[in-house]
Protein backbone atom coordinates (compact mmCIF):
# COMPACT_ATOMS: atom_id res chain seq x y z
CA UNK A 1 0.00 0.00 0.00
CA UNK A 2 1.24 3.53 -0.75
CA UNK A 3 0.24 6.97 0.40
CA UNK A 4 -2.22 8.57 -1.98
CA UNK A 5 -1.99 12.35 -2.48
CA UNK A 6 -4.84 14.62 -1.43
CA UNK A 7 -5.31 18.27 -2.29
CA UNK A 8 -5.71 20.60 0.70
CA UNK A 9 -9.43 21.02 -0.08
CA UNK A 10 -9.99 17.25 -0.26
CA UNK A 11 -8.04 16.75 2.97
CA UNK A 12 -10.07 19.48 4.67
CA UNK A 13 -13.26 17.76 3.56
CA UNK A 14 -12.08 14.35 4.82
CA UNK A 15 -11.03 15.82 8.18
CA UNK A 16 -14.52 17.35 8.52
CA UNK A 17 -15.90 13.82 7.95
CA UNK A 18 -13.75 12.36 10.74
CA UNK A 19 -10.41 11.55 9.11
CA UNK A 20 -7.38 11.64 11.38
CA UNK A 21 -4.85 14.32 10.41
CA UNK A 22 -1.31 13.57 11.64
CA UNK A 23 1.40 16.25 11.73
CA UNK A 24 4.82 14.52 11.54
CA UNK A 25 6.94 17.67 11.93
CA UNK A 26 9.21 18.41 14.89
CA UNK A 27 7.84 19.84 18.12
CA UNK A 28 9.33 23.27 17.37
CA UNK A 29 7.72 23.36 13.92
CA UNK A 30 4.37 22.27 15.36
CA UNK A 31 4.61 24.91 18.12
CA UNK A 32 5.22 27.67 15.57
CA UNK A 33 2.25 26.98 13.33
CA UNK A 34 -0.18 24.10 12.93
CA UNK A 35 -3.50 22.94 11.57
CA UNK A 36 -5.97 23.04 14.45
CA UNK A 37 -7.45 19.58 13.82
CA UNK A 38 -4.03 17.91 13.46
CA UNK A 39 -2.70 15.46 16.00
CA UNK A 40 1.05 15.88 16.53
CA UNK A 41 3.18 12.73 16.33
CA UNK A 42 6.76 13.54 15.24
CA UNK A 43 8.17 11.29 12.54
CA UNK A 44 10.85 9.87 14.85
CA UNK A 45 8.15 8.72 17.31
CA UNK A 46 5.97 6.92 14.76
CA UNK A 47 8.14 3.79 14.53
CA UNK A 48 6.09 0.85 15.76
CA UNK A 49 3.01 2.98 16.49
CA UNK A 50 -0.33 1.65 15.28
CA UNK A 51 -2.82 4.45 14.58
CA UNK A 52 -6.43 3.59 15.28
CA UNK A 53 -8.62 5.88 13.21
CA UNK A 54 -11.75 3.81 13.94
CA UNK A 55 -12.26 3.03 10.28
CA UNK A 56 -11.62 6.60 9.13
CA UNK A 57 -8.84 7.64 6.79
CA UNK A 58 -5.48 8.87 8.08
CA UNK A 59 -3.83 11.88 6.44
CA UNK A 60 -0.16 12.64 7.12
CA UNK A 61 1.43 16.03 6.58
CA UNK A 62 4.67 17.93 7.09
CA UNK A 63 5.76 21.41 6.02
CA UNK A 64 6.05 20.83 2.27
CA UNK A 65 5.10 17.19 1.68
CA UNK A 66 8.66 16.04 0.89
CA UNK A 67 9.36 14.54 4.33
CA UNK A 68 6.04 12.70 4.24
CA UNK A 69 6.67 11.27 0.77
CA UNK A 70 10.24 10.27 1.68
CA UNK A 71 8.93 8.24 4.64
CA UNK A 72 5.78 6.91 2.98
CA UNK A 73 6.54 3.23 3.60
CA UNK A 74 7.04 3.74 7.34
CA UNK A 75 3.90 5.88 7.60
CA UNK A 76 1.72 3.37 5.73
CA UNK A 77 2.92 0.68 8.16
CA UNK A 78 1.29 2.66 11.01
CA UNK A 79 -2.17 2.52 9.44
CA UNK A 80 -4.51 -0.38 8.90
CA UNK A 81 -6.81 1.35 6.41
CA UNK A 82 -6.76 4.27 4.02
CA UNK A 83 -3.64 6.45 4.25
CA UNK A 84 -3.05 9.74 2.47
CA UNK A 85 -0.48 12.51 2.25
CA UNK A 86 -1.49 16.16 2.18
CA UNK A 87 -0.06 17.21 -1.19
CA UNK A 88 2.22 20.21 -0.60
CA UNK A 89 1.94 19.91 3.18
CA UNK A 90 1.19 22.83 5.46
CA UNK A 91 2.46 25.30 2.85
CA UNK A 92 -0.21 24.17 0.35
CA UNK A 93 -2.86 24.16 3.10
CA UNK A 94 -2.09 27.83 3.82
CA UNK A 95 -1.87 28.70 0.11
CA UNK A 96 -5.38 27.26 -0.32
CA UNK A 97 -6.60 29.76 2.29
CA UNK A 98 -7.37 27.14 4.92
CA UNK A 99 -6.94 28.15 8.58
CA UNK A 100 -3.89 27.51 10.77
CA UNK A 101 -2.97 28.38 14.33
CA UNK A 102 0.20 30.45 14.83
CA UNK A 103 2.11 31.35 17.96
CA UNK A 104 3.37 34.88 18.44
CA UNK A 105 6.48 35.64 16.43
CA UNK A 106 8.22 33.58 13.78
CA UNK A 107 10.15 30.52 15.01
CA UNK A 108 12.81 28.50 13.27
CA UNK A 109 13.47 24.98 14.41
CA UNK A 110 16.83 24.38 16.11
CA UNK A 111 18.19 22.40 13.16
CA UNK A 112 17.75 25.37 10.83
CA UNK A 113 19.17 27.74 13.45
CA UNK A 114 22.22 25.46 13.73
CA UNK A 115 22.74 25.43 9.96
CA UNK A 116 22.47 29.24 9.84
CA UNK A 117 24.91 29.70 12.74
CA UNK A 118 27.44 27.17 11.41
CA UNK A 119 27.28 28.58 7.89
CA UNK A 120 27.68 32.13 9.19
CA UNK A 121 30.72 31.17 11.27
CA UNK A 122 32.35 29.42 8.31
CA UNK A 123 31.69 32.37 6.00
CA UNK A 124 32.92 34.91 8.57
CA UNK A 125 36.07 32.87 9.27
CA UNK A 126 36.83 32.54 5.57
CA UNK A 127 36.31 36.26 4.90
CA UNK A 128 38.39 37.32 7.92
CA UNK A 129 41.07 34.79 6.98
CA UNK A 130 41.37 36.33 3.52
CA UNK A 131 41.10 39.96 4.62
CA UNK A 132 42.70 40.15 8.08
CA UNK A 133 44.81 37.17 9.09
CA UNK A 134 45.21 33.55 8.02
CA UNK A 135 44.65 32.59 11.67
CA UNK A 136 40.93 33.19 11.13
CA UNK A 137 40.89 30.11 8.87
CA UNK A 138 40.85 28.14 12.13
CA UNK A 139 37.20 29.13 12.63
CA UNK A 140 35.87 27.20 9.59
CA UNK A 141 38.15 24.30 10.54
CA UNK A 142 36.75 24.13 14.07
CA UNK A 143 33.14 24.45 12.85
CA UNK A 144 33.69 21.77 10.19
CA UNK A 145 35.23 19.43 12.77
CA UNK A 146 32.28 20.04 15.06
CA UNK A 147 29.82 19.21 12.29
CA UNK A 148 31.64 15.98 11.42
CA UNK A 149 31.69 14.93 15.08
CA UNK A 150 28.00 15.84 15.43
CA UNK A 151 27.19 13.68 12.42
CA UNK A 152 29.18 10.74 13.76
CA UNK A 153 28.04 10.91 17.38
CA UNK A 154 24.55 12.40 17.16
CA UNK A 155 25.56 15.11 19.67
CA UNK A 156 25.80 18.72 18.45
CA UNK A 157 27.11 21.21 20.98
CA UNK A 158 26.03 24.18 18.86
CA UNK A 159 22.45 22.88 18.71
CA UNK A 160 22.45 22.30 22.49
CA UNK A 161 23.67 25.87 23.00
CA UNK A 162 20.98 27.26 20.68
CA UNK A 163 18.25 25.29 22.52
CA UNK A 164 19.14 27.23 25.68
CA UNK A 165 18.72 30.63 24.02
CA UNK A 166 15.78 32.74 25.26
CA UNK A 167 13.94 32.65 21.92
CA UNK A 168 13.86 28.83 22.06
CA UNK A 169 12.47 28.55 25.57
CA UNK A 170 8.78 27.83 26.04
CA UNK A 171 6.65 30.86 26.86
CA UNK A 172 5.84 31.18 30.61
Amino acid sequence: MTLLSLSPQAAHSLVAQGALLIDIRSAAEYAGERIEQARHIPLDQLAGVRLDASGAAVIFHCRSGHRTQANAAALVACVGGEAYVLDGGLAAWKKAGLPTLRTAGPRLDVQRQTMIAAGSLVLLGALLGAAVSPWFYLVPGVVGTGLVLAGLSGFCGLARLLMKMPWNRPAP
